[in-house]
């Protein structure tokens, strides 16, 4: 029996520790049925074969009414179906030579969208758990001419499959609109997490109830703890869209850089330009040292929401998303990284 004890003892400690290790957003999805639809909505518009273009796209608009307005509209910025001048632009959008090579570009990279698919349905499985009754989206896929990564309306989201083609895209560096810093997440495995947000910024729209730098951090973190939610095995690099080196910096000055905003009064500043720099993207964050990752003051706003949640971890996701008390979070979540 002697014998027996310490092993035991081991055991209980492995048990402890993995308990403490343990993800508390990987719950079960088993019961979660309902599956996210994808459109190749690309293959659909580029297959129309332009004999009789006011009947195609009549047929191809019906199909899909809301998302194909969306697409021309707001997307490739065309107008709508029953403008005057509608048929020929869309005609000269799908005949154009470099969104016909682009196509081709797409087409070769995403010969098997199934993995991606996968990636974003399970996440989709965790939303439903979350939100029980909440309908998941339709996800329409196409080419947009680099225009906007992902779109969302009323439920549909929309993922324009160009911005994905990877960092060696010979097309992202004659883009004026895609600096370097950009580039870098422009590729296939940032899909999930980017829909995943676009996602919460659809559903919990309420970004003008921050009015200080404090609340659109923490606004911001509720936003990054929602893709936590809805994809608690990927990695934090590739969910806020870091590099390995990036992260590390955030990881090792994170009480550096929230003593810096203390100590200048900054986290309660209502000026645009105090706000501006620390939760928009750019290769860096102003005011930081230049290894400093644009969008710190979001990371930070993550770390006091994990942190929230960490100390009230009965607190439900849907719960956390509806709590628009920034400063009631900070003040609960008690941090102060040293």
């Amino acid at each position: 029996m002697r014998q027996v004890k310490p092993i035991f003892f081991l055991l209980l400690i492995a048990t402890v520790l993995g308990a403490c290790n343990r993800n508390p957003l990987k719950v079960d999805i088993s019961k979660s049925k309902k599956e996210v639809k994808f459109v190749r909505f690309d293959k659909e518009l580029f297959a129309l074969p332009l004999k009789d273009t006011l009947t195609e796209i009549s047929e191809l608009s019906n199909k899909y009414p809301d998302f194909f307005n969306l697409f021309t509209s707001r997307i490739i910025r065309i107008g709508r179906v029953g403008d005057k001048e509608f048929p020929r632009l869309l005609a000269r959008f799908l005949t154009d030579t470099m969104i016909l090579n682009v196509e081709r570009i797409v087409n070769k990279n995403f010969t098997d969208f199934e993995e991606t698919e996968k990636q974003i349905n399970r996440a989709f499985k965790y939303y439903q758990y979350h939100f029980p009754g909440k309908e998941v989206p339709t996800i329409f896929v196409y080419t947009s001419g680099f225009n906007q990564s992902v779109v969302t309306y009323k439920n549909s989201i929309g993922i324009s499959l160009d911005k994905y083609l990877g960092r060696n895209c010979r097309y992202y560096k004659k883009l004026s609109t895609a600096p370097q810093y950009k580039i870098t997440n422009m590729h296939k495995a940032k899909i999930p997490s980017d829909v995943a947000y676009a996602w919460a910024s659809a559903q919990f729209g309420e970004q003008s109830r921050a009015t200080n730098l404090i609340g659109n951090m923490i606004y911001q973190g509720k936003l990054m703890y929602f893709v936590d939610a809805l994809l608690p095995d990927v990695n934090d690099s590739l969910k806020i869209g870091y590099t390995t080196k990036q992260l590390d910096f955030c990881e090792n000055n994170e009480a550096e850089m929230w003593k810096y905003l203390v100590e200048r009064k900054m986290l309660f500043s209502t000026k645009r330009m105090d706000i501006i720099r620390y939760i928009n993207d750019g290769p860096t964050t102003s005011g930081f040292p230049l290894e400093a990752p644009g969008r710190a003051g979001i990371w930070l706003g993550w770390q006091i929401v994990r942190q929230y949640m960490k100390k009230f971890p009965e607190t439900t996701l849907k719960k956390l998303m509806q709590n628009n008390d920034y400063q009631q979070i900070l003040n609960d979540s008690e941090y102060f990284p040293e």
